[in-house]
C-alpha cells in the first residue's frame, strides 16, 4: 500500500499489475487526488472496513479473487462511485459489471486523459455530504432519481420510458459526447426492440423540446459524432 494525501477526494485503486499501479499512482496524484493503492482482494476489503473513501477503482482480474466481487460487497454498504479498469473487453463482462452496480467500465489499455476524464464525470455525479445522493440537478432542470421523475423550473416533465432512459444515459456522460452509435447500442424500446437511427433523431428532438429552455437545448449536437451535455450545477 501506498498514498499521499493531496486533497479530500480519496481514491482506492484496486489493482496488481507493478507498472500499472506506478501510472496510476503518479496520475493520480498529478490530477490532486489522493490515492490508495492496494493489490488484492482481501487487502481491499480490509481497507475498506477500516477506512472511508470517495470512489473505488477496480481492476477485475485479481491474485485472490475479482474486483466484481469487490463492487458486490461495497454495494451493500455504501453508494460511493466505482469505476472497473480490466483487460477483459468482452461485452458480456462490462454488462456484469455495470448491472452490479459500478458507475463505468474502461478497458485497458487506457487513455490517461479519458480515465481522468470518467473518474472527474462520475465524482461530478455523486453530490458533497449533506446533500440529496438521488437528485440530480442540470441547470433548470432535477431529476430524482428515487421516483424517477423530472421537473423543469420546479413544473414535473412527462418524459416516455425511452425518453427517461436517454436522459439518465445523457446525465451519466456529463462533459463526455455520447455518440449516435453508443446510443443506438444502449437503448431499446420497451418491447425490447432496438431502436433505428430515425427513430433515435425523433426521440432526441422530443427529449429536447421537453426539458430545454427555446433557444437553450441542454442536449447539444456535435455534428457528425453525436451529443453532449457539458455543465452541471453544483
Amino acid at each position: 500500500m501506498r498514498s499521499n494525501t493531496i486533497n479530500k477526494t480519496k481514491i482506492l485503486v484496486v489493482e496488481d499489475n507493478k507498472s500499472i499501479i506506478d501510472g496510476l499512482e503518479y496520475l493520480l496524484q498529478k490530477e490532486g487526488f489522493e490515492a490508495v493503492i492496494v493489490n488484492s482482494k482481501n487487502q481491499a476489503i480490509s481497507y475498506i472496513k477500516n477506512n472511508e473513501y470517495d470512489l473505488f477503482l477496480l481492476d477485475v482480474e485479481l491474485p485472490d479473487g475479482t474486483g466484481f466481487e469487490i463492487c458486490k460487497q461495497l454495494r451493500n454498504v455504501t453508494e460511493k462511485p466505482i469505476i472497473f479498469i480490466s483487460a477483459r473487453a468482452e461485452e458480456s463482462n462490462i454488462v456484469y459489471g455495470l448491472d452490479i452496480g459500478a458507475d463505468d467500465y474502461i478497458t485497458k489499455p487506457f487513455r490517461n486523459n479519458e480515465l481522468v476524464s470518467r473518474i472527474k464525470s462520475v465524482l461530478r455525479r455523486y453530490p458533497a455530504e449533506g446533500k440529496n445522493k438521488n437528485v440530480i440537478i442540470l441547470d433548470n432542470l432535477k431529476v430524482d432519481l428515487d421516483k424517477a421523475k423530472v421537473y423543469k423550473n420546479s413544473e414535473e416533465v412527462f418524459l416516455t420510458n425511452l425518453e427517461y432512459k436517454i436522459l439518465l444515459l445523457f446525465l451519466n456522460n456529463v462533459n463526455r459526447i455520447v455518440t449516435r452509435d453508443e446510443l443506438l447500442d444502449k437503448i431499446w424500446d420497451i418491447d425490447g426492440n432496438f431502436v433505428n437511427d430515425n427513430t433515435l433523431s425523433v426521440y432526441i428532438k422530443r427529449l429536447r423540446t421537453k426539458i430545454s429552455e427555446k433557444d437553450k437545448p441542454l442536449i447539444q449536437t456535435v455534428r457528425g459524432i453525436g451529443y453532449i451535455i457539458n455543465k452541471i450545477s453544483d
